[in-house]
């Protein structure tokens, strides 16, 4: 069995990998302030209700992107299943080179993606993640990170939008039907989920142009599923990607965990 972490900035996922599916999928609130302790015993309790024991889990493998939590889900990691931990960063997986500035500045989340659309679709591929930040990752056949775009989440942006606005309220992220916003929500709602409708068709474009017309799309992210316009943009919506590309890296690095 396979423990696959991946720690985001909203969210940290555990998914627990057997015989070809995902068994279990938990989520957890990512808190910088919160103690291994904490972790530990939420973790526990997933496990105890799975009816599932600490010495059936062979492989851990971690991404993270919160630096303060790291360590904290490390040592928590390590009092559970042993010292063997795969922690992912730009050296982790063979035979994936990472062609930007400053390789260490790219986040455990996105090479994993990469590892996941290399090994799948042996293609040119944008890999694009709705979550905390909006990102397109541009990985070529030949298993090369090319480059990223970041910008805000969806629910980042409608956030940013409510809590610098004393008038605007927070809204739910459905798509309207009319780009003409016919009270306050609707507006919101148009402004928004059209507007990064539009970015993203944009962005893929002048990304696929770039790769001289050859790149095909693929999403993941909590949020991949809410502009449903999109969905012809894609090969594949898949949320889980983030964790395959985990489960990949442990297949292939090994990482026997010591109980």
């Amino acid at each position: 069995m396979l423990l696959a972490v991946d720690v985001g900035n909203t969210d940290t996922v555990f998914g627990l990998y057997e015989a070809g599916v995902w068994e279990h999928i938990w989520r957890v609130n990512s808190l910088a302030q919160e103690s291994e302790s904490h972790y530990a015993s939420k973790l526990m309790l997933h496990f105890l209700e799975a009816g599932i024991s600490f010495i059936e889990v062979k492989t851990v493998v971690l991404s993270s992107v919160v630096p303060a939590l790291t360590p904290v889900i490390q040592k928590m990691l390590r009092s559970l299943f042993g010292d063997e931990t795969i922690v992912v960063g730009p050296n982790t997986f063979p035979g994936l080179t990472i062609a930007i500035d400053h390789p260490h500045e790219l986040g455990a989340d996105l090479i994993a993606n990469a590892v996941a659309v290399i090994t799948r679709y042996k293609q040119n591929c944008v890999v694009v993640d709705f979550g905390t930040a909006l990102t397109f990752t541009t990985v070529s056949r030949n298993g090369e990170i090319l480059g990223v775009a970041i910008l805000p989440g969806l629910v980042t942006a409608v956030k940013a939008l409510f809590a610098n606005t004393a008038q605007l309220p927070e809204v739910p992220l459905k798509l309207p039907v009319s780009a003409i916003g016919k009270n306050t929500v609707q507006s919101i709602q148009a402004g928004i989920l059209l507007g990064y409708e539009g970015l993203v068709k944009s962005l893929i474009t002048r990304i696929r142009e770039e790769m001289g017309g050859d790149c095909i799309a693929v999403a993941t992210g909590g949020l991949s599923s809410i502009i449903e316009t999109l969905r012809d943009e894609f090969v594949e919506i898949d949320r889980k990607l983030t964790l395959d590309g985990l489960r990949i890296i442990g297949e292939k690095v090994g990482g026997k965990v010591k109980n």
